[in-house]
């Protein structure tokens, strides 16, 4: 691509990205936050405490996530209760994302259409049509030391998409590369503006989703810690 188009797409494409950042979601956001909280809200009496041992390993989509403190689920909440929540976030933001990509950004556009039609040729995807509380979360759990698994879920999936043998993609021109850079720099920054729309809107929603809490997960956290006591004050533990 010389330089002149270079310079042209990525004003172009800055055009783009000043106006979609105003106007693909306006007058929805609000919406659709609003509509996802009352679904993490339907989804929430169904809740229950896990029994299997905890993970060690933070989540990095719920850790340190604005998102998550704007809706006040950052203290003191179990971290499924908090996942579902941010999963729901995350998917106004990647339904927006996908709309100005494919408006604004057609490198990037082509290269996430060709990614997925590779994934979708793979037999066997382990993360498939999961709900939304259940995605971004790890499929198999942690290793644990001289007891080696029969097989993983992860440990299929990359078995079967070794065996599709796709062929790789063809490199990158170095102009396409910058190009390319430039469009994902954009996506990332309208991605970054619309997070920051939902952190404003969840102040809306606060008090309904702390009432939420206190009511349904709670008092199952307080039954956990008090079967926990009464195990611990049973004579079977006495010193």
């Amino acid at each position: 691509m010389p330089c002149t188009a270079r310079q042209s797409f990525a004003a172009s494409a800055r055009r783009g990205a000043a106006r979609s950042i105003v106007n693909p979601m306006e007058g929805s956001v609000e919406a659709r936050v609003s509509h996802e909280v009352d679904r993490w809200l339907q989804w929430l009496p169904r809740w229950r405490p896990g029994t299997h041992r905890a993970r060690v390993r933070l989540c990095q989509r719920c850790f340190g996530s604005p998102i998550i403190a704007a809706a006040g689920l950052d203290v003191d909440v179990p971290h499924p209760v908090q996942h579902a929540f941010s999963m729901r976030m995350k998917g106004i933001i990647d339904d927006a994302v996908d709309d100005y990509t494919a408006r604004n950004l057609p490198m990037l556009h082509r290269e996430i259409r060709l990614a997925e039609e590779r994934k979708a040729r793979r037999p066997y995807r382990a993360g498939e049509g999961l709900d939304p509380e259940y995605l971004g979360l790890e499929l198999d759990p942690e290793p644990v030391p001289d007891q080696p698994f029969l097989f993983t879920l992860g440990g299929l999936e990359a078995t079967a998409a070794a065996e599709a043998n796709e062929p790789a993609p063809r490199p990158f021109t170095p102009e396409e590369k910058e190009a390319l850079r430039e469009e994902v720099r954009l996506a990332d920054e309208f991605a970054k503006q619309l997070g920051r729309r939902i952190c404003v809107e969840l102040a809306q929603h606060r008090y309904r989703i702390g009432n939420a809490v206190e009511r349904l997960v709670e008092p199952q956290v307080a039954d956990m810690l008090a079967d926990l006591d009464r195990e611990l004050d049973a004579p079977g533990w006495a010193g």
